[in-house]
């Protein structure tokens, strides 16, 4: 690990193949792109009243950790950050698995919304700067069970391939 918790890319490089052949579970999200791969242990809000809630009183997250809001159905997604205490990065992601948007070190308390497109099924918050660091982008796949099979990159793909 580095001095601001991140692996360094060679490692992250390293372990791409085990990440590719590890098991999906409800508790974790994969993302690949140009990078490499990426995972985060994340918590899951998939009821209005977790929705609600989210990160808000945090005064912490480690890097390797997130909060995944899944939605019943795509359609579209806009946050703010109303009581939330840290700076975020919000990743919006398609019902096919595929990151739509990228919004980076969200301002704490900031009330202005941040739309992450019209067809949003999952919405991944990690520590703030950490999609830049790593190189998270639009485009990028992710793999939860929440995308089923739709996604490219499902989780009945163990695999890794397309």
């Amino acid at each position: 690990m580095t001095k601001n918790g991140l692996l360094p890319a060679a490692l992250m490089g390293a372990l791409a193949p085990a990440l590719a052949l590890a098991e999906c579970a409800p508790a974790q999200v994969d993302i690949r792109g140009d990078f490499g791969t990426a995972r985060f242990t994340v918590e899951i809000a998939d009821d209005d009243a977790e929705r609600a809630q989210g990160l808000m009183f945090r005064e912490s997250l480690p890097s390797g950790q997130g909060m995944l809001f899944v939605y019943p159905a795509a359609g579209p997604a806009s946050f703010w950050m109303k009581n939330t205490l840290i700076p975020l990065d919000m990743i919006f992601v398609g019902p096919d698995g595929v990151i739509d948007t990228v919004h980076s070190n969200a301002v704490p308390g900031d009330l202005t919304p941040i739309r992450g497109g019209d067809d949003i099924l999952a919405v991944l918050e990690i520590k703030g700067g950490l999609a830049t660091a790593i190189g998270i982008a639009p485009g990028d796949e992710m793999r939860h069970p929440a995308f089923g099979d739709a996604a490219e990159w499902s989780c009945s793909d163990q695999g890794g391939g397309q």
